[in-house]
C-alpha cells in the first residue's frame, strides 16, 4: 500500500512539473528554465525520498522533451539536483532538526542543479545538441540552471515551511510512510 501511494504521489509530481513548465519557462543562454521542476525536486526529497525523486525529474525531463517544453538540458540539471536534494533530506531528516534539513535540502538542490547539473550540461551541449565547444564555456549553463533552481528552491521552501508550521507536514510524512492505509 505504501509503494501505492508514494506511486501516485510520484506521477502527480511528474504531471506538476510537465504542466508547470509549459506555463512557467524561460530561455536563458540555450537552456529552457522551468523553476516548477526544482519545486518538484524538493518536495519529492521531503516526501518521496531521493530514489523516487530522481525517477520523477527523468520522466518529467523526457515528456517535457517529447513535447518540446525543454531541451535535453533538462536531464542532468535536474535529476542531478533531485538526487542531491533527497539524499541530503534523508541523511539530516533522521537527526531530528527539520528546519536544518529543509533549509540544507534547499542549498542541495541549489548546489545540484544549479552547479553540478550546468557543469554536466555542457558534454550534453557538445555531443547531443552540436553546440559548438570553442563557442560555448564549460560554465556557461551554471547561471540560468542557478536562476532556475532559486527560483523553484524559494518557492518549495515557502510551500514546505507552510505545511511544517500548521502540522500538515509531519501528517503527510506519516500517511506516506506508515503501513496502514
Amino acid at each position: 500500500m505504501i509503494k501505492t501511494k508514494k506511486l501516485a504521489i510520484a506521477a502527480i509530481f511528474v504531471a506538476l512539473a510537465v504542466v508547470g513548465s509549459a506555463f512557467i519557462q524561460f530561455p536563458v543562454f540555450g537552456s529552457q528554465c522551468s523553476p516548477t521542476q526544482h519545486m518538484v525536486n524538493v518536495l519529492c526529497a521531503v516526501f518521496l525520498g531521493p530514489g523516487y525523486g530522481v525517477g520523477v525529474a527523468f520522466c518529467a525531463s523526457l515528456i517535457r522533451n517529447l513535447f518540446a517544453l525543454g531541451s535535453l538540458m533538462a536531464f542532468p540539471g535536474s535529476m542531478i539536483g533531485a538526487l542531491c536534494c533527497g539524499l541530503v533530506y534523508m541523511a539530516l531528516r533522521r537527526r531530528g532538526n527539520d528546519a536544518v534539513a529543509l533549509v540544507c535540502t534547499l542549498i542541495a538542490e541549489m548546489f545540484g542543479t544549479g552547479v553540478l547539473g550546468g557543469l554536466c550540461a555542457y558534454p550534453v551541449a557538445i555531443f547531443f545538441m552540436n553546440v559548438d565547444a570553442a563557442a560555448t564555456a564549460v560554465t556557461a549553463y551554471i547561471i540560468p540552471f542557478l536562476i532556475s533552481t532559486v527560483a523553484g528552491s524559494i518557492i518549495a521552501g515557502v510551500l514546505v515551511f507552510a505545511l511544517k508550521a500548521g502540522g500538515a507536514l509531519d501528517r503527510m510524512q506519516r500517511s506516506l510512510n506508515s503501513s496502514r492505509a
